[in-house]
């Protein structure tokens, strides 16, 4: 039996019992891919990461949720990101992923990651059968739904209004059939009114519909859905996220003049812990 170190920290929190809770492995090195996963699943956060040495970067890092690993994901990686500053004392880091080498920087305690350059691609879904399943009239959906990937593919769906995206209520069967990128199914809806978004972000789990509170990578991705659809830049929005879920989340998003992505949030840690394996 040996003891292995994790510390909570909460993500795009500005105050200590808000934003989206991950837990951080300090070192990932003892454990199998089977053993993380299991982890993963005792732990049920959104995400549990691993810390791991790097020939390429200032950390190795390996994404679990509770059933299977990502190749990148926003909140994991700038809570990553302030636990490797925690022990190795630096506020630029770079985290090595599957979906590649990630530059992360922090301003006190606020960090900032730089996306991956995006894609994009038409769904299939009509948009009356998008609207159907956020249970939603089809005049609700203000612009072009598309799939966008900074790393992690997600379904962007643009909403008219705030009341709109308060209202969405979707349904699971709907979401696996319409919403699905042959891996898993997801939905990123959300409004804008000037500088300010609100965001929800849901996908199936055992039949039902989770709603996450905080997500980096679809912020990212909302990035790169300003961009497919040629909106004015630079840009700075703030995201807002998590109220309905009672953990509210603030995301910051920046899109630069020449295209670069770059999302931010606050990280507190709130504890610390042994985990005996």
């Amino acid at each position: 039996m040996t003891d292995h170190a994790f510390r909570i920290v909460n993500v795009f929190a500005e105050s200590r019992l808000a934003g989206n809770p991950l837990c951080v492995f300090e070192d990932g090195t003892p454990f199998s891919s089977e053993t993380m996963q299991k982890i993963a699943l005792q732990f049920n956060l959104s995400e549990t990461t691993f810390v791991m040495p790097s020939d390429t970067a200032t950390a190795r890092v390996r994404i679990f949720t509770p059933t299977f690993e990502m190749p990148f994901a926003g909140h994991p990686t700038l809570g990553t990101a302030h636990v490797v500053r925690a022990m190795r004392g630096s506020d630029r880091v770079t985290l090595e992923m599957p979906a590649g080498v990630i530059p992360v920087e922090a301003a006190g305690d606020v960090w900032t990651l730089d996306a991956k350059p995006p894609t994009h691609r038409q769904p299939t879904a009509t948009r009356a059968a998008l609207a159907s399943m956020l249970g939603l009239d089809e005049r609700a959906i203000r612009d072009e739904p598309l799939w966008v990937n900074t790393g992690s593919e997600q379904l962007i769906i643009p909403l008219a209004t705030f009341d709109d995206v308060r209202r969405v209520v979707p349904d699971a069967a709907a979401l696996l059939r319409v919403a699905s990128n042959g891996a898993r199914a997801m939905a990123y809806v959300f409004a804008r009114e000037a500088d300010d978004v609100l965001a929800r972000f849901f996908f199936p789990k055992h039949g039902a519909v989770i709603e996450d509170p905080g997500t980096g990578s679809a912020c990212a991705n909302l990035g790169g859905w300003l961009i497919a659809r040629r909106a004015p830049l630079p840009l700075r929005l703030r995201v807002d996220q998590g109220d309905a879920v009672l953990r509210p989340c603030r995301l910051g998003l920046e899109v630069t003049a020449d295209g670069r992505i770059r999302v931010s949030g606050r990280v507190i840690e709130i504890g610390r812990g042994l985990v005996t394996l």
